[in-house]
């Protein structure tokens, strides 16, 4: 199974669209899945369901850190990081058309509550969150492919 479909999976069983993109790459990660779902938790629905920073490139860029993170103040590691953070970011922008979780599911406003929406067939036609998903974790696990 792919780390597009493992995401895919993670999304439909409820997580938010970060923790499934994390948790697809739990296995890289030295930590338990739950410490993983709880680190993930904040950036789902565009940070908090404000629909700022999609949640899924927020999940991939967690892992990103976790792998290839800076765990000091050297100029120099943060620049190497930075550099695959914006090779996501532009990759996830040329293939979704946007960044911002508004822009990515066609909304003209910020959310005006924390309440996450009913995970319903509906919820899951209207909206393309799962595609979204899938996309997150299949670029990041391309990308990472091409840093070994």
């Amino acid at each position: 199974m792919t780390r597009s479909e493992l995401a895919k999976q993670y999304f439909l069983k409820g997580y938010n669209c970060s923790q499934s993109v994390v948790l697809a790459f739990k296995d890289l990660i030295k930590l338990d899945e739950a410490t993983i779902a709880k680190i993930a938790s904040p950036f789902g629905g565009g940070l908090g369901r404000m629909r700022e920073t999609c949640g899924a490139l927020s999940g991939a860029l967690i892992v990103l850190g976790y792998l290839y993170g800076s765990d000091n103040a050297n100029a120099q590691a943060k620049e190497r990081l930075y550099v695959h953070v914006q090779a996501i970011v532009k990759a996830f922008k040329d293939k979704n058309g946007f960044v911002l979780c508004r822009d990515l599911l066609h909304l003209d406003h910020q959310s005006d509550t924390p309440r996450p929406a009913e995970r319903n067939a509906q919820y899951y036609h209207s909206r393309k969150c799962v595609e979204i998903v899938s996309s997150a974790a299949e670029i990041l696990e391309q990308y990472l492919a091409t840093l070994k």
